[in-house]
């Protein structure tokens, strides 16, 4: 299992950080639970690499794969609810520790992190939970909704690429602690799979085989006519 400290955020001993390792320790309850929440639209291989080095890295019973619901955040639309959760499902079908959960997609009005956290707590109300969020996601950390009582329900942990351009004179002056999740140099992302189907390019290197049959045959990203 991997505690190391992300560069994202300076350990805190302050009281955010305080009920995280002093309420709940580390390796004591019942059941080590993961969420990876995202768009999923579509779900990469990056995002892949994410879930398979969470499970490992922190010795998880359970990853949790929440796909984002109205996500008040996106500056576009996204595809539907149903097309995302099903392409979640092809991605990670082989992990048997992940199950994707709909609990968003089903919520009215905005989605936020901290209302599935609380949801997910009544369902599970012994366990640790860990909530997986990529480098850029961790910089504005500081600005989600009930950030303090997020890093009280969860230990937050930050995926931290090889080579990554994220610098320490880029990281954010926040307390909030985090933990670290190595990943490989993986720089895919949802933005250049859509591109590239909606230019008729390959995407079978970036995205699961499935997800890319996925795509196809139901004729996701393609350019207006």
């Amino acid at each position: 299992m991997v505690l190391q400290q992300s560069r994202c955020a300076r350990f805190s001993r302050g009281s955010i950080g305080q009920s995280i390792f002093e309420t709940k320790g580390l390796g004591l309850t019942s059941q080590r639970i993961g969420i990876l929440g995202g768009a999923f639209d579509p779900p990469h291989i990056a995002h892949v690499a994410m879930a398979e080095a969470a499970i490992v890295q922190f010795n998880l019973d359970e990853l949790i794969v929440v796909p984002t619901g109205k996500a008040w955040h996106k500056p576009r639309d996204l595809s539907s609810g149903a097309h995302r959760a099903a392409m979640a499902r092809l991605a990670f079908s082989h992990l048997r520790q992940a199950r994707v959960d709909e609990i968003e997609l089903h919520r009215e009005g905005a989605s936020y992190t901290i209302d599935t956290l609380r949801s997910l707590s009544e369902q599970y109300p012994d366990a640790q939970f860990f909530l997986f969020i990529g480098e850029d996601q961790c910089k504005a950390l500081a600005t989600w909704h009930e950030i303090g009582e997020i890093a009280q329900r969860a230990i937050i942990c930050v995926a931290e690429r090889e080579m990554s351009e994220f610098s320490d004179s880029d990281a954010p002056s926040h307390d909030i602690p985090t933990q670290a999740l190595k990943l490989p140099h993986l720089p895919h992302s949802a933005t250049q799979v859509r591109a590239r189907v909606a230019q008729g390019q390959a995407i079978d290197a970036l995205v699961p085989p499935t997800v890319a049959l996925y795509i196809q045959s139901h004729h996701l990203y393609q350019p207006a006519r």
